[in-house]
């Protein structure tokens, strides 16, 4: 999405339909859902893309398949390691039709080591990289996010700046290369700075004991008088300062850093304070005395807000049928060649006979392929 939001032509290949242990297990039912007209439109990941189908086992498919990596740029695969092999579309066979290829593998752990092979989700590989450890209330159980530590935040903005960075190799060299982007590794990299603080001191990061996962007043969230929540983050000495003297506690300013009981205390008079007004008198009376504070906003809210709205960060998009559709806009503003959204996301397949006359296909090979199964 993000590739194809700053004006790449991305090409999804998808199967014809599940097959084998996939299709009976998912059913009819899930086949309607994912290609339902309604979700699509909505589905901002998919927007942007052109879409064919292609049986990859089929030889008529895979040679089509082929044809299509000779004219291409970047290949990005999310196979299980020894998949792609199996498919004859590794890296070792593709480089062999394009040297410039530049092929980005996105797995779990990577396509090497002793995880290498095992099934996994965002949820065991912020596990095992470390973060779902330090995420929690002291004392209880980790938080479990959405799926925006691994998925996203990790596995694609890594894949993303693979991609743009062996690009800009082969510009120099003329040589593509494989990117190889595990989940796992690229959420211990969004983690590099708490891994350093361990390293420098040995001192184990816990849940709600660290500076900022909720070990400290300043840096922390607060429930208001009408039951929602403000966050404030004055982790600078200067931005406490005018914290403790908006609340009437100048008496605080030198125990920033303070821990154990005096700690407890400044903890224990934060909550009753910020208990006396609603979250937006707080937000309204905070936000121009120089204090890091923040709307903890239920979800919809977000929606409403001036500054995200003023960014463009809700997106509205024309559609044929169901009239005007919203979905988070682009976050990277460029001055000279700004992303665009310029159609929403493609009917499984609906590009095929398209991408395929581009190929050199005729009208007659294409429906021969479709009626032997290879598309």
């Amino acid at each position: 999405m993000m590739l194809a939001d700053m004006g790449a032509d991305v090409i999804r290949v998808q199967e014809p339909g599940l097959s084998g242990r996939r299709a009976s297990a998912a059913g009819a039912a899930t086949m309607v859902s994912r290609d339902d007209p309604t979700r699509l439109a909505y589905s901002a990941h998919e927007r942007n893309k052109r879409s064919i189908t292609i049986n990859l086992k089929h030889d008529g498919g895979r040679e089509a398949f082929y044809k299509l990596v000779k004219t291409s740029d970047v290949l990005v695969e999310g196979f299980r390691p020894g998949v792609s092999q199996r498919l004859k579309i590794d890296y070792v066979t593709l480089k062999g039709i394009n040297p410039g290829l530049v092929y980005c593998s996105i797995s779990g752990f990577g396509q090497d080591g002793p995880y290498s092979k095992y099934v996994g989700h965002d949820i065991n590989y912020i596990s095992i990289a470390g973060a779902l450890g330090c995420i929690g209330g002291k004392g209880g159980p980790p938080a479990i996010p959405i799926n925006l530590v691994a998925d996203f935040g990790g596995g694609a903005m890594h894949a993303a700046y693979g991609i743009l960075t062996a690009l800009h190799s082969r510009d120099k060299t003329g040589k593509g290369q494989h990117v190889d982007i595990s989940l796992a590794d690229s959420v211990m990299s969004l983690l590099s700075a708490v891994v350093s603080g361990y390293f420098q001191t040995g001192v184990q990061p816990r849940r709600s004991e660290m500076l900022l996962n909720g070990g400290v007043p300043h840096y922390n969230v607060y429930e208001t008088s009408d039951g929602k929540y403000l966050s404030i983050g004055c982790l600078e000495p200067w931005f406490y300062e005018n914290l403790c003297r908006a609340l009437g506690r100048e008496d605080f300013i030198p125990h920033q850093n303070t821990e154990g009981e005096k700690r407890d205390e400044i903890f224990r008079t934060f909550r009753e304070i910020f208990n006396t007004r609603t979250r937006d008198e707080w937000f309204d009376f905070l936000i121009d005395k120089e204090i890091c504070v923040g709307k903890v906003y239920d979800f919809e809210e977000i929606f409403n807000d001036p500054q995200l709205l003023y960014r463009k960060m809700v997106a509205e998009i024309e559609h044929p049928t169901l009239g005007k559709i919203k979905q988070a806009g682009i976050s990277v503003k460029l001055s000279e060649t700004p992303g665009e959204i310029k159609k929403l996301a493609a009917v499984r397949g609906e590009h095929t006979g398209e991408v395929l006359e581009s190929l050199g296909y005729s009208a007659q090979s294409i429906e021969e392929m479709k009626s032997s199964g290879g598309i």
